[in-house]
């Protein structure tokens, strides 16, 4: 096999790469040999079958799996020998007018990554936005939690609903007075105000009582799951059974204990842990764009246009999802297009600051254990059907892209821990309000941690984009969407939950879960050959 360069300007590289049939031969006759054993062919004895016969009836389809895991080896050894680090998988093409028997001739063309200056961590500033949780806070989820542990009541019979009452009822549906499935029920219980019913439907249970039979009118909506009532006017035949109302949910120890707790100090010592942590999350988001702001205005380097352009496409596909659910979906992707140039600079700042992390990163020795590495790949592996696991599990050990993938976030996350060490900062106490204002107000960029192991195929997409006509200070980048999330409340116990039926509204299905990715099999070579990178 001979490589010869073709092209070497900037950070773009090209060579050809010509392939003898002698170099197909000699691994199409290696694997004849391996293969010979397991042959089995009338009129022969088991591993007898002579190799000419072998390659008769299997060579079209040996010599295209030997090009391709030729051509797959090349572009490897051409990679290492030249110490090439690619930005983006090269793009590896067979060129046209290939036939067996002849020379191949093969286009490899990439991207390979800057070399980044070293960086410059020394005297970086930071100031830590503090919020002191206030006892009235934790008193609020407190109560918030004690409104959602409602205990029933019957009502006198002679009392009418109102707003807040839970009406249990027997029911019976009709469109075009017929009744229809899943419309009739029994003893379901609902509370006037919760918003579980189609529209129209709760209004119209106000100041029913006890024994009452009732007639109401309601209209599915157009967007209604089942395709038969959606849109569709309904008739519904009630009999209320019971009225009850709330009883006073009473905040002490006893509370707590029914939640599983020791006591009301623990429960509240809870609570304000969690907010605590919903504090710390979005000042280490405010600290990060700090961070990431005096990193960009200190450097700056060529950056790959391919890392950009997936970087871009990553960004504006998420924009124009999000600009086709506005009401006015057609002036919300006008007024985005008008943006694209900004956009376009985010993506690069983005990549830039990639690079640059990674270089700070693997020049201050910051590494992810195998151990933390084992961690993650067992968390992304939850989100596949248990049958699947043991597939996802070998991917990521044949495929180093996926597990650089994997790697990613955390490696970022360790070297922006690694700068705050570094940093000098400085602390100042601040209201929950003027924290989130001052991170709305700021235009910070989450990088891609980039690095000649890593795919760039990241799923950090921009946290929301800036409302159509807006004031450029509010346009901002994509926000910090690898933060760990705050911490959600401490949901409260509820009933377990009964099958909707078509009064209700539309419940989600549960997702699927997605099948394990496995890598691509290996392809008879057309005009493109697939080479692993």
């Amino acid at each position: 096999m001979q490589t010869v360069e073709t092209l070497n300007e900037g950070l773009k590289r090209a060579y050809t790469m010509t392939i003898t049939p002698k170099d197909v031969d000699a691994r199409v006759d290696a694997e004849v040999k391996r293969l010979a054993p397991q042959i089995r062919m009338p009129g022969f004895r088991p591993g007898k079958v002579p190799a000419n016969l072998i390659r008769k009836m299997h060579g079209e389809a040996l010599a295209a799996d030997a090009l391709n895991t030729t051509i797959q080896e090349g572009v490897q050894k051409l990679i290492a020998e030249k110490q090439l680090r690619p930005a983006m998988a090269p793009s590896v093409n067979l060129a046209d007018g290939y036939e067996p028997g002849k020379d191949a001739e093969v286009k490899v063309e990439l991207e390979v990554l800057p070399e980044v200056p070293t960086p410059s961590i020394e005297g970086l500033k930071l100031e830590r936005l503090v919020v002191p949780v206030a006892d009235e806070k934790v008193d609020e989820q407190v109560e918030q939690i004690a409104s959602q542990q409602k205990s029933w009541e019957d009502a006198p019979k002679t009392r009418k609903a109102k707003e807040g009452d839970m009406v249990v009822m027997d029911f019976a549906g009709k469109v075009d007075g017929v009744a229809f499935d899943g419309g009739t029920g029994e003893d379901m219980s609902i509370e006037i105000g919760s918003g579980r019913l189609i529209p129209g439907f709760e209004d119209q249970l106000v100041g029913v009582k006890a024994g009452d039979e009732k007639t109401i009118e309601v209209t599915f909506p157009e967007e209604y799951g089942v395709a038969d009532l959606a849109g569709k006017p309904a008739t519904f035949d009630l009999v209320i059974k019971t009225i009850k109302v709330a009883g006073e949910s009473k905040i002490d120890d006893d509370f707590a204990k029914n939640m599983g707790l020791e006591s009301l100090e623990q429960l509240k010592g809870l609570i304000k842990g969690q907010i605590e942590q919903e504090h710390n999350g979005l000042t280490r988001t405010y600290m990060k764009r700090k961070l990431l702001d005096q990193l960009a205005a200190g450097h700056d380097f060529e950056v790959p246009p391919s890392m950009v352009d997936a970087e871009f496409d990553q960004i504006w596909h998420q924009l124009q999802h999000e600009a086709e659910h506005e009401d006015d979906a057609e002036a919300a992707k006008a007024d985005l297009e008008k943006e694209r140039d900004d956009y376009r600079a985010i993506a690069e700042r983005r990549v830039r600051l990639g690079l640059l992390l990674s270089e700070i990163g693997n020049a201050n020795g910051v590494e992810v254990s195998q151990q933390e590495m084992n961690r993650l790949i067992m968390q992304a592996a939850q989100q596949y059907r248990p049958e699947d696991r043991e597939r996802f599990f070998q991917y990521v050990q044949q495929e180093p892209m996926a597990a650089a993938q994997l790697r990613a976030p955390l490696f970022e996350d360790k070297v922006v821990d690694f700068l705050f060490d570094k940093a000098e900062i400085t602390e100042r106490e601040v209201s929950r309000e003027e924290l989130e204002a001052a991170i709305e107000s700021e235009e910070g960029a989450v990088p891609h941690v980039h690095g000649p192991d890593c795919d760039h195929d990241h799923d950090d997409k921009p946290a929301k984009k800036p409302a159509a006509k807006k004031a450029a200070a509010k346009k901002a980048e994509p926000a910090e969407a690898k933060e760990e999330a705050p911490a959600k409340k401490p949901a409260a116990k509820k009933a377990p939950a009964k099958k909707a039926d078509a009064a209700e509204g539309e419940e989600k299905p549960a997702a699927k879960k997605p099948a394990a990715k496995k890598p691509a099999a290996k392809k008879a070579p057309a005009k493109k050959a697939d080479a692993d990178s």
